[in-house]
């Protein structure tokens, strides 16, 4: 399973209308795409940072719906006032204890490793980390993307509610922290989103 996100730094009041466009046009677009297997939105309406994300069976999948997709994340750039910015991933692990609800929100991480030490960190994370992760208040799903030739990871935590992630943080530092020292990674930036658009039906991957 693959991944394809575009990060725009979006005008905060613009926000609420790229949501809707990814919303009411983008996702029944790119469902009825070959190989797509759902869609999510990140936003952190502070630094106005949105993350758009593309699930695909196969690469082969991924690289063949690209073109047609240029001008749709063109269009959302517009509205968002913001560049598209492009990444590809594979899906290493994904797991979900159950479905978000509305009032979800996400933590993100991205990290970097040697690119041989690469399985490792993947293993570091669903032997450590996933558990750990687990038994955090409003735990509700994880994720971890990579790109194997860069060595570059994004860990997503998804939890029930923004109150949930609050009073987590202490801890999820802590893990973050540990895992990190495991896996020989280092940690580039962390974020934490609102989960405005969640349609995702990627299987359970651990």
């Amino acid at each position: 399973m693959y991944a394809r996100s575009t990060t725009i730094m979006a005008r905060p009041e613009s926000i609420d209308a790229g949501i809707a466009e990814v919303r009411d046009n983008v996702m029944p677009q790119i469902q009825e795409m070959e190989g797509c297997v759902g869609l999510s939105m990140l936003v952190d309406r502070g630094s106005g940072r949105c993350i758009t994300t593309s699930a695909w069976q196969s690469e082969d999948a991924m690289r063949a719906a690209d073109q047609a997709l240029q001008p749709v994340r063109e269009r959302v750039g517009e509205i968002l006032g913001g560049s598209p910015q492009v990444e590809e991933w594979e899906i290493a692990v994904l797991h979900r204890d159950h479905r978000s609800g509305e009032g979800a929100c996400v933590r993100v991480t991205w990290l970097r490793v040697d690119p041989a030490d690469m399985d490792r960190a993947i293993d570091v994370y669903k032997l450590a980390s996933l558990p750990r992760a687990e038994e955090l208040a409003g735990f509700c799903s994880a994720s971890l993307l990579v790109d194997r030739n860069s060595g570059r990871a994004v860990s997503s935590v998804t939890y029930d509610s923004f109150e949930a992630m609050e009073q987590n943080r202490d801890a999820a530092a802590a893990m973050r922290s540990a895992a990190s020292k495991d896996a020989a990674a280092e940690v580039l930036d962390t974020g934490e989103f609102e989960l405005a658009v969640a349609h995702l039906r990627v299987p359970e991957m651990t």
